[in-house]
């Protein structure tokens, strides 16, 4: 049934938009690496049409009237880029647009300025390698999770080793990571420094903190939506870079030699990072945690063949393997590994105005830990994933319907704060349907971005309708107000406590069915458990502000409703089986209720040789599980972050990056006291007053009741380019050639400023965040 609806969906939008007057539609294309050129303006001239082009390069105008245009292109980088093209009557005409590098680079960002007026892009942070390079290194090496906890708004981290990223109220098991399509499990590395992608082929990282439309699905906090390049499409290109953190190599090239920049292409990637900071750092860093130094260690591989069409058409195959291990202090064994991989095509028909895509993957996560005192903890999750979409590229108008089909199995054993075991091993199926439209008014005063999404849960056969809206309105030139809004879902459960101090395990399990009949609420009432379904609403809005062509400001309110969440019941006291018990008593997890509410600024200044940002969040996290309200471990009130990225020298070689983080405390369940435990190893012949043990057990105080200190932190990069040129006879400088040598001396955490990790309970002591840690990178560009 959900399959002839979705042909009969697919049929009347195709009757719907039907081409109508000439069409001029093609991909561009960069000289020099014979890649697409993403989001870059592209305008028939003496006309209101004005297009940016997608992720994949791709351009589209339709509807055109029969007649002589002429093609505009200028991106920020490039040289313009002019052709005449004549339109006949119901005509497509299909270009390949190749530009050539700028003589003089622009100084504004043009994804920025171009589509600002005509996208909603509310609580959305779009990313390039050239946004991630921003931030200071860590270690010599630039990473995405840098660049998300200094640069997008209400996103943080709770700690420098063990961290995880929190977005908006949301915890990590609520935030779903894209690569290629593909959905990475667990993108952190445990030091809390390093993501598993390789920012030297990242093309695009979108981080959508809230509000997102129904494209994206099966999360109820965040998408980060991560696309990679598809190689140099001219010539081997590569780089290897060393530090003491680590080695990475990256390749790329094409596939085989006939390859023109814009046609036909075979191309490659390939990126390995391997750590080796367990070993250098009980050298380098030896005052780190006692003498142990950073006991981290991770590999990461990736690799993608793409083979692009003369007309923007291409499928891709991709594969990784990243892993994960820790031996740190009461640990005595933990790690992670995910492997998976898959394809991506795109389809350009010729003689119709729309687009088709589609993928298909399959993955594989297995986390496991053992510590002290605490039975070992392991899960796993492995299935496949596959979708369709279709789009329409309208002018400036679009639409986008498709469905996706997943299917995953769980299997994980964990050991509750009361050291209980719970297990669990469960199959699930997942269908989607859903359309998402843009309509921009004349003049492009308003915009509206209505969409929904049919979510089917098959395990538990459940429908989950979900509406949700994004708006702009364009009140000046310079003014913009926006707003979103929608509904959302989700089935992954995480497996972990919020009592735990290092949230290293983080393993995935199936919604559980065994939950209560009704959850009471903070008023008294009491609302009905009808699904397992974990359920959030969101609303959003806020406005946007170009003081100048140099600086703008964005700011954003927001409410996460949570209405219905699973967490491991702290509450239980009963077995399982002791049905005479009350479900909130005895059941392994329980349904909590929360909100997240806040408020973002972000001002940004960009010019030729100076970029600074800032980041200011205001937020409040709350839970309720049916007995107390108490702020989850991640509830920090207030995140600032000031990054300056400064470049000098007649050429712009030297380059100075700095940051300053400062967060208020996280909360914390302070220690009300201790007792001795007693084993009863003589029956009931047992003494309680005379029988000694050396077991300790903790009796614990409210719930984050108390806080931490606050965190401070500040980074310095210097960078040092070396570049090459070719030269004319005068000796005169004429082209820069590709090789390029970078050097970079780093400091993190400069004051060595003492931020708490957590204190031992049991001795009192206090663990402390990474000291001041120096470092000295070395890169070479092939």
């Amino acid at each position: 049934m959900k399959v002839i609806l979705s042909l009969l969906l697919i049929l009347f939008t195709s009757s719907l938009f039907s081409q109508t007057g000439g069409t001029i539609r093609g991909t561009v294309y960069d000289e020099e690496s014979g890649e697409p050129v993403l989001f870059t303006p592209v305008l028939l001239e003496g006309t209101d049409l004005r297009l940016t082009t997608n992720d994949f390069g791709f351009f589209q105008f339709t509807k055109l009237k029969a007649g002589t245009y002429t093609l505009v292109i200028e991106s920020a980088e490039h040289n313009k880029y002019t052709q005449q093209i004549e339109v006949g009557v119901d005509e497509i005409v299909e270009i390949k647009a190749t530009l050539s590098v700028g003589t003089q680079m622009k100084t504004h960002e043009v994804r920025d300025d171009q589509s600002k007026e005509t996208e909603v892009r509310i609580s959305v942070n779009p990313a390039t390698k050239k946004d991630i390079i921003l931030v200071p290194k860590v270690g010599g090496d630039n990473d995405l999770i840098n660049y998300i906890t200094a640069a997008v708004p209400g996103a943080i981290t709770t700690g420098d080793q063990g961290g995880q990223v929190y977005i908006r109220g949301g915890s990590p098991i609520q935030n779903k990571v894209l690569l290629d399509g593909i959905t990475v499990f667990n993108p952190f590395h445990s030091i809390g420094f390093f993501s598993v992608f390789d920012t030297d082929l990242i093309a695009t990282a979108d981080i959508y903190t809230g509000g997102f439309n129904a494209e994206f699905g099966e999360r109820i906090s965040s998408i980060m939506d991560i696309k990679t390049r598809d190689g140099n499409r001219n010539e081997f290109d590569g780089k290897i870079s060393a530090n003491p953190f680590g080695a990475k190599l990256t390749l790329e090239g094409p596939a085989w030699n006939n390859t023109k920049a814009g046609g036909s292409a075979g191309t490659y990637v390939v990126s390995l990072k391997q750590s080796y900071l367990d070993r250098t750092s009980p050298v380098l860093y030896s005052y780190v945690n006692d003498g142990e130094g950073l006991p981290f260690s991770f590999f990461d591989g990736f690799g993608k063949f793409t083979i692009a069409g003369d007309n923007g058409s291409n499928i891709k195959f991709f594969g990784f393997s990243f892993n994960d291990n820790v031996q740190y202090q009461a640990i005595s064994q933990f790690g992670w590994n995910s492997v998976g991989g898959g394809t991506q095509f795109t389809v350009v028909p010729k003689g119709n105005p729309m687009v088709l895509s589609g993928f298909f993957s399959a993955s594989q996560y297995e986390i496991g830990i053992e510590e002290e005192g605490v039975a070992p903890r392991n899960s796993s999750i492995s299935g496949f994933e596959g979708g369709l979409d279709f789009t329409y590229y309208l002018n400036k108008n679009e639409i986008k319907y498709g469905l996706t089909l997943s299917g995953f199995e769980t299997d994980f054993n964990t050991v509750s704060s009361t050291n209980r075991v719970i297990s669990q091993e469960e199959n699930n199926t997942q269908f989607a349907l859903f359309i998402t439209s843009k309509f921009v008014s004349k003049g492009n005063k308003l915009v509206v971005e209505p969409s929904i999404r049919l979510q089917y849960y098959g395990s538990y056969n459940v429908l989950s309708p979900e509406p949700r809206f994004g708006m702009k309105y364009n009140l000046t030139e310079d003014l913009r107000l926006k707003a979103a809004g929608g509904l959302y879902s989700q089935n992954l459960v995480a497996a972990n406590s919020d009592r735990d101090v290092v949230n290293l395990f983080y393993g995935f399990l199936s919604a559980p069915d065994d939950l209560q009949d009704e959850i009471t609420l903070e008023d008294g009432t009491t609302r009905e458990i009808k699904t397992p379904l974990q359920r959030a609403n969101h609303l959003i809005a806020g406005f946007e502000y170009d003081v100048s062509k140099k600086i703008t400001v964005n700011v954003e309110g927001y409410i996460k409703d949570f209405r219905q969440l699973t967490n491991m019941n702290r509450n239980k006291i009963f077995d399982s089986e002791q049905t005479d018990k009350p479900a909130v008593l005895r059941n392994d997890f329980i349904v909590e209720t929360g909100l997240a509410k806040g408020i973002d600024f972000l001002i940004k200044y960009k010019s030729e040789r100076v970029n600074i940002f800032g980041v200011y969040s205001l937020g409040k996290v709350d839970r309720w599980d049916g007995f107390i309200s108490y702020p989850p471990v991640f509830d920090r009130r207030h995140s600032a972050n000031l990054v300056a990225s400064i470049k000098f020298g007649e050429d712009k070689s030297w380059v100075l990056d700095q940051r300053y983080n400062f967060g208020s405390g996280f909360p914390t369940t302070p220690t009300a006291g201790y007792y001795q435990q007693v084993g009863f190893e003589d029956g009931i012949n047992s003494n309680v007053t005379t029988d000694n043990s050396n077991e300790v057990s903790i009796i614990y105080g409210n719930l984050g009741e108390n806080r931490l200190p606050n965190y401070h932190r500040f980074d310095v990069t210097l960078n040092k380019f070396f570049r090459f040129y070719e030269t004319n006879e005068a000796g005169i400088k004429t082209k820069k050639v590709k090789q390029e040598i970078e050097v970079n001396i780093g400091i993190t955490n400069i004051f060595s400023h003492k931020n708490v990790f957590y204190v031992n309970r049991l001795t009192g002591e206090v663990v402390r965040q990474l000291p001041i840690m120096p470092s000295l990178g070395f890169s070479y560009t092939l």
